[in-house]
């Protein structure tokens, strides 16, 4: 669950610190006081798109931070463990910064980390569910997706198993509809092929081959010049009367004397006998060269063919080497599946049929249970709508069939109505906006303490509500939160005054600038905000006795009565 969120330079909000428990939490305020901001920022800290137009004007970056509690989540445990994230102390802190230019950070426990990851996090930790959000209920598709997430894990598991069969069955139709259409175009690729591969596997090329033909090429092609200098080099040195290595020698001696009269010589000896051992080793190795001096046209022609010949598959393949091989070995590859592909089109064919019928089985047992899941699904679902104000709607699961696909061969719809009478229709075409968001709470509490998020944000659930059908509401999110971290914004009162921790968020100006203000209320600052919500801005004595009365008739009784001091966002 989500322990403490910090958030800094967001829009409007300079600074804002709220903690929160594993219980009902509510955020009230005025219209665009900045509620959803708040929002919004735990949307950013689990992943959601990050814009630059987020930054707080005149500050160089947004930044928020959120501390999370994984000990209770062993799913969220286990991602974090596979994406490799250290969460040994149960503890998570998330941290997402936006520049101002449009850069976006993420830290996980202090150590970076990509937003891909932090999604796959997220998602484990908040169902965030946004004032339009039971809009989803007007997509079927979305209705199924509901479906399977009631059901759990068993559904999940049939899930991975039908989109994998689909996934082959369709590479399979893939490969064969290639082979049909494109036998021309594929006999002209593996001649090509065939071609390609010949042509580098004949030229026998070795890594670095190039570089020592080039140096071959340059000792053949200056040969004579090569010759002369060592030639002349071995003359002065050590060939003509009184060369270097034979004056050198003669010194040596001359030192030699020189050092058995005095012992401070010896150093200067050394160096001496190093020098002529060193001028011995270097006329060796020069008349070593001298004797592989090469003056061979037929060579120089044969090694300047073989550059040309390198050349032109570098041209063609890759520009070197490495590259070359590298493509011989991908040719290799494609060929092989090619040639294999176009010798098989039955194999490929029955190969088909068996995996199809692999998938239809799947489906099968998806649709199977699917449906005996939806007959425990309606009945609790339209159980917790009609606590909803709507005493005689119905609700059913209603099945029919489509194409095989990657999600199974059911097209799942909700049927609904909320007037005795009436024949239950598609949810799509019957509920108000009101009821859409009445059926999608029931929805949540149906699932409350499956497997699922251990916290649940819900953005103006009451909308459409008042009377009767708000305080049920409120009830229902009181009876959620016993499974599930609740974190509601709302307007009314019914619903606030059942939350076990009350935020109020406002919207001032200071200094010229517009802030949004944050204040955890206790009290009569409760009491005061409840009157608001129930009365309007004009509070009187009546409607302070009815936020007492809501307050009194919570199950459990938050804060101590004394104000939160404010602080600025």
């Amino acid at each position: 669950m989500i322990l403490e969120l910090t958030v800094e330079n967001l829009a409007i909000i300079d600074r804002a610190e709220l903690r929160f428990d594993g219980g009902f939490t509510a955020l009230t305020g005025e219209t665009g006081a900045g509620k959803s901001l708040l929002l919004d920022s735990i949307g950013l800290a689990l992943g959601g798109r990050a814009d630059s137009d987020l930054v707080r004007t005149g500050t160089a970056k947004a930044v928020v931070t959120l501390q999370a509690d994984l000990r209770a989540n062993p799913l969220a445990l286990a991602k974090c463990a596979e994406l490799g994230v250290d969460v040994e102390s149960g503890s998570l802190i998330i941290q997402r910064e936006v520049s101002c230019e449009g850069r976006s950070t993420v830290r996980l426990n202090g150590k970076l980390a990509p937003v891909g990851t932090l999604k796959e996090i997220g998602n484990l930790l908040v169902d965030l569910h946004g004032q339009h959000d039971h809009q989803a209920l007007l997509d079927e598709d979305r209705q199924r997706v509901f479906l399977d997430a009631w059901i759990g894990e068993e559904a999940q598991a049939l899930l991975a198993s039908v989109s994998e069969s689909f996934e082959r069955v369709e590479g399979l139709k893939r490969k064969i509809n290639n082979l049909r259409n494109s036998q021309r175009e594929l006999v002209q690729r593996v001649d090509m092929l065939e071609f390609q591969v010949g042509e580098i596997l004949e030229a026998g090329l070795k890594i670095g081959e190039s570089e020592f033909l080039e140096q071959k090429l340059n000792r053949l092609r200056y040969s004579e010049r090569i010759g002369v200098a060592v030639r002349a080099a071995l003359a002065g040195v050590s060939d003509d009367e009184g060369a270097a290595q034979e004056r050198l020698r003669h010194a040596l001696k001359e030192v030699e004397g020189a050092a058995s009269f005095d012992d401070s010589l010896q150093e200067t000896l050394e160096l001496w006998r190093e020098a002529v051992v060193l001028v011995e080793e270097a006329v060796r190795s020069l008349r070593h060269y001298e004797d592989q001096i090469e003056n061979d046209p037929a060579a120089l022609e044969e090694t300047a063919a073989r550059l040309d010949l390198i050349g032109k598959l570098k041209r063609k393949y890759g520009d070197n080497e490495e590259a070359i091989l590298a493509y011989l070995a991908t040719a290799e590859e494609e060929l092989a599946t090619l040639v294999d592909d176009s010798q098989n089109l039955d194999s490929l064919t029955s190969q088909l049929v068996a995996e199809e019928s692999i998938l239809k089985e799947a489906c099968d047992a998806l649709t199977e249970l699917r449906m005996q899941r939806a007959s425990v699904f309606a009945p609790s679902v339209l159980a917790h709508v009609r606590e909803l104000a709507m005493e005689k709607a119905e609700f059913f699961v209603r099945f029919d069939r489509k194409a095989l696909s990657a999600d199974g061969q059911d097209l799942v719809s909700f049927d609904f109505t909320a007037n005795p009478g009436e024949l239950p229709k598609p949810l799509s075409k019957v509920a108000s906006g009101g009821e859409l968001s009445r059926v999608m709470l029931a929805i949540k509490v149906a699932s409350a303490g499956l497997a699922g998020v251990p916290t649940l944000i819900f953005d103006e659930v009451d909308t459409g509500l008042s009377g009767r059908a708000a305080a049920v509401t409120a009830k229902k999110l009181g009876e959620l939160a016993r499974h599930a971290q609740v974190i509601v914004i709302s307007h009314l009162p019914q619903i606030a005054g059942k939350a076990t921790a009350h935020y109020k968020i406002e919207k001032v100006e200071t200094d010229g600038r517009v802030l949004t203000i944050v204040r955890g209320l206790s009290g009569e600052d409760r009491v005061y905000e409840l009157a608001r919500l129930l009365a309007g801005e004009q509070v009187g004595a009546s409607a302070l006795a009815n936020a007492r009365e809501l307050l009194q008739e919570q199950d459990t009784c938050w804060g101590s009565g004394e104000q939160t001091p404010r602080k600025k966002i």
